[in-house]
């Protein structure tokens, strides 16, 4: 029995070499292959963005000391500028406080000042008022010690009135008196001359104006001395001589007999 014939294929001859292109996939495995390359693709997106994340994050960590050094220095010119601001706020102050204490103690000082300068002037104006009292009271005496006096009476008369003034010395001053153991001023004077018959009025602005005025320098024994001025005078007394005057002084005094320099008379009448 014959046996059969085998079928001979003949094939190209590069048959034998293997294909250099890729064996076709099916489509379950082409979308498994580029799902797989698109995961792929977002895990290294994902990668790259967080490396990226993780790059800015290391770049702001390693930036962040310098910022936070330079506003520590802003922070610190701040608070230098303010300590500086307030020290200068507190030394104008202090300026101000100064000056204002300086003014004070200066108007204090120049109130003093002319307080001073006003207790010398007045001081001043004392001293010269009472070196002319002084010296008008001088002038007296020297007018008083050179007058015409009479160390005993010119008449009987003016003696009779003498006598009888130093009779009373010692008495009361009494406002009014008019004797016999207490007087006022013009009471003895009219009392004395009436004991020579001369009548004179009862107060002393009268007395002041009787007989024949005359001056200081020129006094006799018997003149009738006032104080103020006449027509006015709110004193008399008697001249008796020796640059004295017999009067009804005040309450404390009494009658006595004076110094005229130590109280000078304004002026002098003569009745005798």
């Amino acid at each position: 029995m014959e046996e059969p014939l085998i079928p001979v294929v003949l094939m190209s001859h590069t048959a034998h070499i293997r294909s250099h292109r890729k064996p076709r996939r099916n489509a379950t495995s082409s979308i498994a292959v580029r799902a797989g390359v698109a995961g792929g693709m977002l895990s290294m997106a994902a990668a790259g963005a967080s490396t990226a994340a993780s790059a800015a994050e290391t770049t702001q960590t390693l930036e962040l000391p310098t910022l936070t050094a330079d506003l520590a220095a802003q922070v610190a010119q701040s608070a230098d500028a303010t300590q500086q601001a307030a020290a200068n706020y507190e030394l104008l102050a202090e300026r101000d406080a100064a000056a204002a204490a300086a003014a004070k103690q200066a108007k204090k000082d120049l109130a003093e000042a002319k307080a001073k300068a006003e207790a010398k002037k007045k001081a001043e104006e004392a001293r010269k008022a009472a070196a002319e009292a002084a010296t008008s009271r001088s002038a007296e005496r020297t007018s008083l010690s050179t007058a015409t006096t009479a160390s005993a009476p010119a008449s009987g008369s003016v003696a009779t009135v003498i006598a009888f003034l130093k009779a009373q010395v010692g008495d009361a001053y009494v406002m009014g008196g008019t004797g016999p153991n207490a007087w006022d001023c013009s009471g003895l004077v009219q009392a004395a001359f009436k004991q020579v018959g001369v009548d004179l009025p009862r107060i002393s602005q009268d007395q002041s104006t009787s007989g024949t005025p005359v001056s200081l320098s020129n006094l006799q024994v018997g003149d009738i001395l006032y104080w103020g001025s006449a027509g006015s005078a709110y004193h008399v007394g008697v001249y008796i001589g020796d640059g004295q005057y017999l009067d009804a002084a005040n309450p404390s005094k009494g009658v006595v007999i004076q110094d005229l320099s130590g109280y000078p008379a304004t002026g002098a009448v003569r009745v005798l």
